[in-house]
């Protein structure tokens, strides 16, 4: 098989298994490597050694592209393949198979560790008919936020993949390529306004607005601030509502205190979804707020807040969560079409 193409997909299962970054970087960065060397150049340096002496290639790198270059898949893939085809939730099957697509995704725009070619390939792989880039806004400075200007160059960007996939939809009957949305996760800054320009917001196919700093502000000030966030006609989904976080390598937070009903009713009220988040470390909204919003009468975002291609099966997570909430799959959003899903976002602006 394509040697390059191993890589990346192990680069994936190990993201999917939330691996250490460092591990999967090194996969990915032979795959960068090697990826413009021809099938015959890559197999004379196999043979010879000097692929082996090359900077970036380590002996696991060395061994998954050799058996590649062979003409087999490669025994770690064929592994991680096998430990892959279990699901990473126990339920919640039948609602992931009506999941469209995913409103909060990160690239290296941001902080998120790969570029949008690969995110985009991923969601092809899992069969999303739709994929929301939501890079960070600037104020996330540790996150790399995009400024307006950037946030610009990557609309852009953007209307070219979409370009290139529109005409190749018309080129190859069944294209499977996603559709590509314009998005941003823009923080509701501590006075409740967006961190970003309304004319570039105005641009976006969906806004996720979050809260990222201040999270121990005291329960009637976040709550202020929620609400004022809400209440911008961009906002289209409530992301991460409690910002809270039960394992993984940045440590444990307790949620946010506000008032859980009045900002659902709010949303409620907007037409603001409240998302669902699927990242493990996060399961956000707890249980019990997934309750109070649905007797509320929200919508919802399964999300899986994405920062690699691997994370994109996250849905898993947040799919097994609103099926043992009991949430009807017509009041999540992301099991729409994309046509009902920009119709619906664009009455908020």
């Amino acid at each position: 098989m394509d040697a390059s193409a191993a890589l990346n997909e192990i680069a994936f299962w190990l993201e999917r298994e939330r691996a250490t970054t460092f591990k999967v970087q090194a996969f990915r960065k032979a795959a960068g490597l090697i990826g413009d060397l021809s099938p015959e150049e890559l197999a004379a340096r196999t043979d010879d050694g000097r692929l082996k002496r090359m900077k970036g290639i380590g002996d696991r790198t060395f061994e998954v592209i050799a058996q590649a270059v062979d003409g087999g898949v490669p025994a770690y893939l064929a592994d991680l393949r096998e430990r892959g085809a279990e699901p990473l939730a126990v339920g919640g099957h039948e609602l992931l198979a009506k999941l469209r697509g995913d409103l909060h995704t990160h690239s290296d725009w941001s902080d998120g560790g790969s570029p949008v070619d690969s995110m985009l390939d991923a969601a092809r792989m899992l069969g999303r008919e739709y994929l929301a880039l939501t890079d960070h806004s600037p104020t996330l400075r540790i996150a790399n936020g995009l400024s307006g200007e950037r946030l610009a160059e990557q609309l852009d960007l953007i209307d070219r993949i979409e370009a290139v996939r529109n005409k190749a939809a018309k080129d190859v009957d069944g294209n499977a390529q996603p559709r590509l949305l314009a998005g941003i996760e823009v923080d509701i800054l501590e006075d409740g306004t967006l961190d970003q320009a309304p004319e570039l917001l105005d641009r976006l196919d969906v806004v996720v607005a979050s809260v990222h700093s201040k999270l121990r502000s005291d329960r009637r000030t976040m709550t202020r601030r929620m609400l004022a966030g809400i209440e911008d006609p961009h906002t289209r989904v409530l992301g991460h509502c409690t910002g809270r976080l039960l394992n993984g390598s940045r440590g444990t937070r307790p949620p946010s205190e506000f008032d859980a009903k009045r900002v659902f009713a709010a949303c409620a009220e907007r037409g603001v979804a409240v998302e669902i988040n699927a990242r493990p470390e996060r399961q956000d909204p707890p249980d019990e707020l997934i309750q109070l919003a649905l007797d509320a009468g929200c919508l919802f975002s399964i999300d899986s807040d994405a920062h690699a291609p691997g994370q994109l099966d996250f849905l898993q997570y947040g799919a097994e969560r609103a099926a043992r909430n009991n949430v009807p799959a017509e009041r999540i959003i992301t099991t729409w079409p994309v046509g009902r899903l920009l119709e619906w976002a664009r009455r908020g602006n």
